[in-house]
This record gives C-alpha cells, structure tokens and sequence, in this order.
C-alpha cells in the first residue's frame, strides 16, 4: 500500500516536471528563433560596416579614420550637416509648438483642416516636397518669375537652392513631428495648474513661460529631438538642393563615395556612416532621456476644451495661419503640378504652353518609369505583408514573454530605423555581396537586396502599430478560448486577429506608404532594371528633365492622397463596425 502510494506521487511529481519542461523548452526555441533572425538581419550588417572600416592592407587600424577626419570636405559636411539639422530644428520647433498651442487652447476655427494641411509635408515623401519647392522658389520658379514681372525686369526674390534652402525645407518638412508630440502633450497638461496660476495674478505671457512650457518640455524636446534625426537622415533635401551647388552634408558624402567606386570607397563610406551614425545616435539617447520623463503626461486624461479666447485677434491669426499652411502646402505642390504641363520648362503657364505630353511620357513611353512603379509597388505590397507578419508575431512573443533578451532585441530590430538610411544602405552593400566567407548568393544588384533592407528598416514601425493593439487586449481573452477548446487557428483566425486588425492595419498601411516612396536607401542599392520611383525622379532631376520628374512627382502625389483618403474611410467603417 505505502508502495502504491509512494509509485502515485512519483508519478505525478514526474508529470508535474513534464509539464514545466515542456513550456520551457518551447520558450527557449522561441527564444533562439526571434534571435538568429535578429542577429543576422539587424546586428551582423552594423558589425560588418564597422569591421570595414578598420580593416586595411595590414590588418586592423584606423588608417581610413585618418583619411577621412583629415580631409577638408569632410569637416565642410560635417558642419554643414550639423548646421542644418540644427537650424531646420529651430524653425520646426518655433512652427511646431505655435500651431500645436493654437490648435490645442485657443478657439481658432477650423481645426481638422489645418491638422490635415500641417501633416501634409511629412505624408509627402521630402524629396518631391523639396522638388516642388523648386518649381516655387528656383531661378525660374512662380515666386521669382511672379517677382520679376511686377517689378519690369529681372528680379530673383529668393533662390531655394543653397544651404539656406535646405535648412528652411527641412525645417517646413519636419515641424509636423513637433506639432504632433506638442499637441499630444499639451491636451494632458491639466488646466487647473493654469487656472491656479491666473487666480494668482499671473498673466497669460508668465503662465505659458512658468507653468505650460515646463510641463510640455519632453514633448517639445523629444520633437526638436526627432526633426533634428530626421535632418541628419534627409537625402532626398540636400541631394536636390545641395549636389548642384556643390555643398556637401554627410548622406549625399556618403551616395558619392559609393557611386564613386574608386579603390577604397566603401572603406571611406563606411568611415562616414559611422560617424553620422555616432551623431544620429547620440541625438537619439537625448531624444530618450527627455521622452522617459513625459509619463506623467501620458497617463493624464486628454482635454480638448478650450482654454483661450482670441476674441477681436482670431480672424487675424486664423487668416494668418491659412496663409502659411497654403504657402507651404499647398502652393509648392500646385507649382509642381503646374509646370509638369508645361511644354518646355522656364514657359510661361498659358493655353497655348500646355500638353498632357509629359504625364503620357512617364506612364507609357518611359520603360524606366513603368518598371519603377511596379518594382516600388511590388516591393511595397512585399514589404508589408512581411512587416505585419513577422512584426505582429515579434510584438506578440515580446509582450506574452517579457524579458531582457526581449527587450535587448526590440532594441536591436529598432536600430536601423534610428540610423540614418545611408547607413543601412551601406550596410546592406557589405552584408550581401558575401554573407558569410565563401558564399555568394546573387542577391547584391537585385530588387531583392532592396526588400530585405525595406524589412530591416520598417519592421520595428509594425511592430510598434501591433504592439498597441496587442497590449488592449487582455489576456483573459486567450484564456477564455483556451478553456471553450479553442484551436491555435480558430483562437487567431476568428478571436485575437479581428482584435488586432486596427493597430495591424495602421503599421501596414504606415509600411507600406514609406516603402512605396523611399528613396534614401534605394539611391544606394539600385541597379539596373531595379529601380524605383524615387531612383527615377531623382534620375531625372540630374538629367534635367524637371518636366518628367514634376510629372512623375505629381501623380505620385495624387496617389498618396488617395491612398490617405482610403484609409481614412476604411478608419471610419471600422468605427462604425466597432460601435453597431
């Protein structure tokens, strides 16, 4: 009897064993099978742009460093990046945070259009922003011919080419970051700190300098923080306003390193990526410091009632405001347009100098052009659907499985979003001519190449999307279909991926659009029959076709505000769907 007693407990102890070996087992595969991937998709590239770099003829050393550090263009490009990253960050910080404190406080009319207007420069790619700032403020742009025609002769008002002009398009392409973190902070500041601060006498001028601007410091600094990221990242602005004046910033230094192709260009490119990357970086770290502080903001309850009334001076300022929202939105974009149906570039815009030539041109004459629009949808419908597979599946074992190697590799799959593309792209040229020693798999030169660095980069914007939605819903959910004898495919197919449909949907539309329009990455990789819309816009610029690339521009363009109304449509029927 004390036999069978103690046989049945051994038993069940052995059980028990199995039972928690088996989770753990499969733990730990999980693990290793979200971290190979990780290591060799997003660390190895990092590691091999760096090991290029000090590798010379005899061995290890930092005889590219000395080159390069040393050589005059490169100091002229370090500070004339750092430059414009800065002053483009002042002007998007001073533009941000005013539209954001008007639309968040005051009782300007209105609202949603100018919100749609303000995030117009950064859903356009900043490339054909910056080509329709061009076709505004050139030599022969409508500013300056407008310009010379009311004063009787030659009169060139502004010319957008030059350094300034790259610092004031980054600065109007970027300050829609600032607008929008300011604004989300600025709806949670409590305004009965403000009310508090009025009763004691303080004035409007004192309460925006003693107690707003304190509280809505991490969001505006984790703004300034982000455009001044994406200044040191922009190619497509100072590639199109920098090349032909010859001023050069780190990411075009890089382009022409590798398009040079001399004996030790990837070295010295790699030279150059690490230290945008050193400098994109620290910014980052900085960006992470201030935002780690805005918790409190981000847990108090958004207000949107009103707080200020303009009275006598809100006409002024809503007209005001109209006038820089059409100036920088939408007359660029109007310019552009209007010269791709110009017969010749510099022709005035009249009946008799107007033809649909140009757009027929692009869409059906150029073999260029059509193989650029399906090789960037294609790559963009790939790039996707990967993205919301693989980033959904990795936002979902990061969140059920917490732990430091989890988030040791949402660090790692977030690192090449936080670099600039220039050096991912480069460190896609060095990964794939030779993986591994010995093993060449015909991957450099070809669209593919391109997809895996779109996955690489975009990845961690899915993955932020799913994480959202995955974190709203509770894990009693899973629970619940466990117990009811839910299948893995019937709890996902018909429980988990309807709940997660809205953040997913979000991160492939997200993916998709950047990837449809990146340009950065893709100058770097291209090869013939591979290219892409941005490739062949920028091509064209350089060639001086600016009719064929306004034209492309602005059917690209027509399809982005397309796109953005379907979603927004698709937003409102899942709404609707949701509340019925």
């Amino acid at each position: 009897m004390q036999s069978n007693w103690q046989t049945a407990v051994s038993e069940r102890k052995m059980g028990e064993r199995r039972k928690m070996a088996v989770p753990l087992s499969l733990e730990k595969a999980a693990t290793w099978i979200v971290l190979v991937p990780v290591a060799f998709f997003f660390i190895y590239p990092l590691w091999k742009l760096i090991a290029l770099s000090v590798q010379t003829e005899a061995g290890i050393g930092l005889r590219y460093f000395a080159d390069v550090i040393t050589h005059e263009r490169t100091w002229n490009a370090i500070g004339h990046s750092v430059t414009a990253a800065g002053a483009s960050t002042l002007i998007a910080l001073v533009i941000g945070v005013s539209l954001a404190w008007l639309c968040a406080y005051t009782d300007i009319r209105w609202k949603s259009g100018i919100h749609v207007l303000a995030l117009l420069p950064l859903l356009i790619p900043s490339y054909v922003m910056t080509l329709a700032w061009t076709q505004l403020a050139g030599p022969q742009g409508v500013l300056n011919l407008a310009a010379s025609w009311l004063y009787g002769g030659p009169l060139e008002l502004w010319n957008v080419y030059g350094l300034d002009g790259i610092i004031v398009v980054m600065g109007l392409t970027h300050y829609p970051l600032v607008y929008m973190l300011t604004l989300s902070v600025l709806y949670r500041i409590p305004k009965e700190l403000e009310w508090a601060a009025h009763s004691s006498g303080a004035t409007a001028t004192t309460v925006f300098r003693k107690v707003t601007l304190p509280l809505a410091l991490p969001g505006i600094a984790g703004g300034g923080l982000l455009a001044f990221i994406s200044g040191l990242d922009n190619f497509g602005v100072p590639a199109f306003l920098g090349i032909p004046e010859n001023i050069p910033l780190l990411s075009t230094l890089i382009y022409e390193e590798v398009i040079g192709f001399g004996p030790s260009a990837f070295a010295r490119a790699s030279v150059l990526s690490i230290l945008l990357g050193v400098i994109a970086l620290a910014g980052t770290g900085v960006q992470w410091l201030f935002l780690r502080k805005s918790r409190v903001d981000q847990t108090s309850a958004e207000d949107k009632s009103i707080r200020r009334h303009l009275e006598r001076y809100r006409r002024v300022v809503e007209v005001l405001v109209g006038l820089f929202l059409l100036v920088t939105s939408v007359l660029p974009l109007l310019s552009m347009a209007a010269n791709a149906f110009i017969k010749a570039y510099g022709l005035p815009f009249v009946p008799q100098n107007l033809t649909w030539k140009h757009f027929a041109f692009v869409l059906f004459d150029h073999v260029g052009t059509r193989a650029a629009i399906g090789n960037s949808l294609m790559l963009a419908c790939l790039t996707g659907v990967l993205c919301v597979v693989a980033g959904t599946w990795f936002a979902y074992w990061r969140i059920h499985r917490p732990s430091f190697m989890g988030k040791v590799m949402e660090g790692a799959v977030a690192l090449p979003y936080a670099l600039p593309g220039m050096v991912l792209g480069l460190a896609m040229i060095l990964t794939w001519i030779e993986p591994i020693p010995g093993w060449q798999p015909g991957i450099y030169g070809t669209v593919w190449l391109i997809l895996i660095a779109y996955v690489t980069r975009f990845l961690i914007l899915q993955v932020k999307s799913s994480t959202v939605s995955i974190m709203q819903v509770g894990k009693e959910v899973e629970e619940a279909a466990r117990i009811n004898g839910g299948r893995f495919w019937a709890k996902w197919s018909r429980i988990l991926l309807p709940l997660y449909a809205p953040g997913m949907a979000t991160g492939l539309f997200l993916v998709f659009l950047t990837a449809f329009t990146e340009l950065t990455i893709s100058s770097l990789l291209w090869s013939s029959g591979s290219e892409t819309i941005g490739v062949v816009i920028f091509s064209f610029e350089q060639a001086g076709s600016t009719t064929h690339s306004t034209a492309l521009s602005s059917l690209i363009v027509a399809a982005i505000l397309l796109a953005l109304a379907m979603g927004g449509l698709w937003k409102r029927y899942w709404q609707r769907r949701i509340q019925g």
